[in-house]
């Protein structure tokens, strides 16, 4: 395995993926997008920029949302994925099913206890709770829709022993 992977965590573009966040994108090894893509659009961006990607549903990732052509590439979607990355695990969902903000990070921690790192979206609210682990993480809106101050990412630095994020929000 690689001694370090350098990941861009991104969620809720609700469409097209906000230009200054796909050129840090461009350089991660991997991306990880926590849901609410608003359509095959922001696939094919994924797929422009990286070679290994994850992607997982969101609430308003639905038939019926998607151009009826793209369908079967959202239903591959799963709803939880999981990543290895040196150092340990990586785990993202896109939150809506763990509850109100005052539990949902238990909630998170006890359905990935073996992660070390769990990403989620849902509420295009910025979060880094980096103190117990594993740690839980939400970068905001990655697009344009209830950016909160500006669309942004996380950029994770995976190493065997040491992690380290770095945020990235765009006025």
């Amino acid at each position: 395995m690689v001694a370090v992977v350098k990941v861009g965590l991104i969620s809720d573009s609700h469409g097209p993926i906000d230009e200054r966040i796909l050129s840090l994108l461009g350089r991660c090894d991997v991306v990880v997008h926590a849901g609410d893509l608003g359509g095959p659009e922001v696939l094919n961006q994924l797929t422009t920029l990286n070679r290994s990607w994850l992607a997982v549903r969101g609430n308003n990732d639905t038939p019926c949302t998607w151009p009826a052509g793209e369908v079967s590439r959202l239903e591959a979607l799963p709803e939880v994925g999981c990543r290895e990355l040196p150092g340990g695990l990586l785990c993202v969902e896109h939150g809506h099913r763990a509850g109100p903000p005052g539990v949902r990070h238990d909630r998170l921690r006890r359905r990935h206890a073996e992660a070390r790192l769990i990403l989620y979206g849902h509420s295009h609210r910025l979060v880094e709770d980096l103190d117990p682990q594993p740690w839980v993480v939400n970068p905001g809106a990655c697009g344009r829709s209830r950016t909160f101050g500006g669309p942004s990412c996380i950029l994770l630095r995976a190493g065997v022993r040491v992690w380290r994020t770095q945020v990235h929000r765009f006025p």
